[in-house]
């Protein structure tokens, strides 16, 4: 008697054990591409340092796969963290807010940004970008591994709003620009400057800015140094 076939395991299965903090240090683009990876054996159950020891018990369990601890080179598993800006550093350059893969970062251009706590996942993806290093991550007290089931639930909404959100503005984008092209020309109106030449004047302007805000901050910090020395 042949023996039932066993149904493959689905990337779905496979990204609700993730904790879902999109944090990428498992070398891909978030949860659900390293859950994909997974699925089609293409990528290790024990490359997730947010999901901890007990995240790699239940892959091997939920895949067949055989257990096996972190690499050493690899990063490894340690307590939650949670992002906080300090705002007398913050110039409101908003890279933050474009590195944040859950919408946890609230703020405008030149204006000082805030954490949304209850909306964290500990990434640290917004780190790396803040040009004046006024971002650190702190432990959360009391000390745990990783999101809860709920938690990640709620950063897995967030995280598929904000590729929603993302996707949609550029359609919109494009249907504009597609609009302009389309649209005649006024005859008394002068000639348009390429698209092209019009985006990099507002990336130059975009770099005046966060140069002149990092300028400030320098100037602050320097300020501050002196004043203490006195």
């Amino acid at each position: 008697m042949s023996q039932p076939v066993k149904p493959p395991i689905s990337a779905d299965d496979i990204d609700a054990i993730l904790p879902q903090t999109q944090c990428r240090q498992c070398r891909f683009d978030g949860c659900r591409p390293y859950a994909e990876a997974i699925a089609r054996g293409e990528a290790d159950i024990n490359r997730c340092p947010p999901g901890g020891l007990d995240g790699i018990r239940r892959l091997a369990t939920l895949t067949g796969q055989a257990f096996r601890i972190f690499e050493a080179d690899a990063p490894q598993p340690k307590p939650r963290e949670l992002a906080l800006i300090d705002e007398e550093n913050c110039i409101g350059c908003t890279l933050c807010i474009q590195a944040c893969p859950v919408d946890a970062i609230l703020g405008a251009a030149k204006s000082m940004h805030t954490v949304l706590g209850d909306e964290c996942t500990g990434c640290a993806l917004c780190v790396a970008p803040c040009p004046v290093d006024a971002i650190r991550m702190e432990p959360v007290t009391p000390a745990v591994e990783g999101l809860s089931a709920e938690r990640s639930a709620l950063a897995r909404r967030r995280y598929q709003f904000r590729l929603a959100r993302l996707q949609r503005e550029r359609e919109e984008k494009a249907a504009r620009l597609a609009a302009r092209s389309a649209a005649p020309a006024p005859a008394t109106a002068p000639t348009a400057a390429p698209q092209s030449s019009a985006a990099n004047m507002l990336d130059e302007q975009k770099k005046a800015v966060i140069a002149a805000a990092m300028r400030r901050a320098a100037e602050l910090q320097a300020a501050r140094k002196t004043g203490d020395k006195t």
